[in-house]
């Protein structure tokens, strides 16, 4: 079986066959040659490309790839060609088996307008909204009239938040119609538009649901998706905390009722909005194996990638309805390479170590040198635990969080850990889709700011543990025949790039005497004594600081120390070990850098023209997202180092304003 997908999915799907006994078959792109997934086949095949359209969105190429593996199936994983009705019926057409729907199963849900109004017929709740062919704004502005505001606008054609907007009044109503479908028109090639009216903090809950070939459909549950940012899911559980029997029965059926109306086979996904008075509407249905599938196989004890091989083998489903039950509670986060406190934006880079707790069950698609590139999404795995208790699992995932270490990419583990802990969430009935705008609305309150104790390590670190202090024997390090001598020492912590330092500086400077057995840091005139000695590089540490013990990990990516304290993760630059000419470019005034590995997809301001502070100058595309790059200061653009279509490096000047 040929597995055309990559990352966490790609190794958890190969882990199942392998189970199975069937032989599993990898493909990659360039920019993947030397992913974990590679060597979790038996066989791999490079299809070239860097970008999703140049490798693993080509039919031909894995239809190729699968014929010279003499693969006899192709398993498509989730996103990429998952829901692709062509790239369906072409494996059908090719005589390989598709592990997946039907392709007329997919078309009938991969037009979300059309989806709407066949549930509708079928007598399916549907959330009230236009989605006929008329998309003339006239139109779609009386529609929006008549259903009555706020609204949401979404794509048609596609998901994932891509195209979707809220539009609170008429008078808004333009220019978002105008910015929905250009971004749909991106993303899916396909502007076409629906208008619904909006659900006021709803909650995001979906049905599992399973066919085959025989005419039997089952549902395995419900799980609550509603903690997003972007319009993406953050967390996911099951079962939620808002269903009783009653209601997840009554949602069940439903579910398996657009199964049958559509001729559904194998694993897919009906998702609804609940609205607080249990009203729950028809959103949409993914044909596919879910991102968040491991919640629901950890509470009914089920392998739903074995289902999913079974079925498509021509087997019946292993269980009948009254056979399945629940037990207990799972919690799932998404692992992102992005940094929470600067609006969530991804981020590239090389990861150093990566340790998950045993604690958990960790999906991920990672390791220690694996160089996260900005062609595909920023998700990097995800964590899962289970309980006895929705309360026992949630202690067991914070727990699991804090003592995995991600070091060397900026992630969000921390914030993870935040909003798990959070007493709204961990009361549970009120949360909903609104639930991080609510509790964690601007970058700062989804900042970690390092504290005293954390600059005394960093700064301890960044003399006692470089690659060149460990060089040296253990029993070496830190000696000498006289007292040692108080060494300056000044360190940059790498602040997300929008955070606010003017009252806490994002950079210290002091006084360490390092001895064999530990140190005196002085910190912003405070002296702070460490004792014991620096671990190894990315192993376990403990030390005594003031008095209290706290463990660490630490590793090095160029100049720059990446430190793991507990939930908290920092990356500091240690000025002394930095020439004072990078260190000067670093702070250039008035200089645009790519805070990303990205492409450049447009220029909005020449050379020459005055920009204001805020104004978009460029735009980049990284993750299968745009980000802006904002002029920091108000004055003349300088000049432009880069055209459309460039590729650019974190760091890269991009243009440089002036006065």
């Amino acid at each position: 079986m040929l597995i055309a997908n990559r990352g966490e999915i790609a190794i958890r799907v190969a882990r199942t066959a392998r189970r199975l006994g069937i032989g599993t078959v990898a493909v990659y792109s360039d920019a993947d040659a030397d992913a974990p997934h590679v060597k979790a086949c038996d066989v791999a095949i490079g299809i070239g490309g860097l970008t999703p359209a140049e490798s693993y969105l080509v039919a031909d190429k894995i239809i190729a790839a699968a014929r010279r593996a003499g693969a006899e199936a192709i398993h498509p994983g989730y996103g990429f060609l998952s829901e692709n009705a062509a790239f369906a019926e072409r494996v059908a057409r090719e005589g390989l088996i598709f592990v997946g729907p039907p392709a007329k199963a997919i078309e009938a849900m991969g037009d979300k307008a059309r989806a709407r109004r066949r549930m509708a017929a079928a007598g399916i709740p549907v959330v009230p909204g236009y989605d006929e062919e008329d998309q003339s704004e006239s139109r779609l502005l009386a529609e929006a009239e008549r259903i009555g505001f706020p609204i949401m606008i979404k794509a048609s054609a596609g998901g994932g938040g891509r195209g979707m907007r809220r539009v609170d009044e008429t008078a808004a109503m333009p220019a978002a119609l105008k910015a929905a479908a250009s971004e749909a028109q991106k993303a899916f090639g396909d502007g076409r538009l629906i208008l619904e009216r909006a659900v006021i903090e709803p909650r995001h809950v979906e049905i599992q649901v399973f066919a085959d070939e025989h005419g039997h459909a089952v549902h395995l549950g419900e799980r609550d998706c509603s903690v997003q940012r972007r319009h993406q899911k953050v967390v996911e559980e099951a079962p939620s905390p808002a269903l009783d029997e009653r209601l997840r029965g009554r949602m069940g059926d439903a579910a398996t009722a657009v199964a049958r109306e559509i001729g559904y086979v194998g694993a897919g996904t009906v998702e609804f909005l609940l609205d607080r008075a249990g009203h729950f509407y028809f959103m949409e249905m993914n044909t596919r194996l879910q991102v968040e599938h491991p919640v629901t196989e950890m509470v009914t004890g089920l392998d739903l990638v074995e289902w999913q091989l079974r079925v498509a083998h021509g087997e019946p489903l292993p269980l009948a309805q009254a056979d399945i039950g629940l037990r207990g509670h799972a919690v799932e986060v998404r692992l992102c390479a992005e940094d929470p406190a600067d609006d969530f934006l991804p981020r590239t880079g090389t990861v150093a170590l990566w340790d998950p707790s045993r604690a958990v069950r960790a999906d991920a698609g990672l390791a220690d040198g694996l160089v996260v590139s900005p062609y595909y999404d920023s998700m990097l795995g995800k964590l899962i635990a289970h309980g006895s208790t929705r309360t026992e699992a949630i202690e067991k995932l914070v727990h699991g969080l804090k003592s995995t270490a991600l070091l060397g990419i900026t992630s969000n583990r921390e914030f993870l850990i935040e909003l798990l802990s959070h007493p709204a969430f961990i009361a549970g009935d009120k949360v909903s889709t609104a639930f991080i705008p609510e509790h964690f609305p601007t970058n700062a309150s989804r900042a970690g700011r390092p504290d005293r104790v954390t600059w005394a390590l960093a700064a301890w670190l960044s003399s006692a543990a470089t690659p060149r202090a460990a060089a040296w024997g253990q029993e070496w390090r830190g000696w000498s025949n006289v007292k040692p001598l108080p060494q300056p020492w000044r360190i940059a912590w790498l602040a997300p790039a929008n955070l606010t330092v003017e009252d806490d500086p994002a950079e210290r400077r002091g006084h360490v005497e390092a001895g064999r057995d530990g140190a005196t840091v002085t910190v912003d005139g405070a002296t702070v004594t460490i004792a014991g000695r620096p671990a190894a590089e990315k192993a376990e540490g403990e030390v005594v600081v003031d008095g209290e013990p706290v463990s660490y990990r630490f590793a090095w990516v160029g100049d720059e120390l990446w430190l793991k304290l507990g939930s908290r993760d920092f990356a500091f630059a240690p000025k002394n070990r930095i020439s004072s000419a990078r260190a000067a470019d670093a702070g250039a005034d008035g200089v645009l850098r790519a805070p990303m590995n990205g492409r450049v997809v447009s220029v909005a301001v020449e050379a020459g023209t005055a920009v204001e502070r805020g104004q978009t100058v460029l735009a980049l595309e990284a993750m299968k997202m745009e980000h802006a790059i904002i002029a920091p200061r108000a004055g003349m653009l300088a000049s432009v180092s880069v055209a459309v279509g460039d590729q650019v490096t974190p760091g890269q000047i991009l243009a440089e304003i002036v006065d």
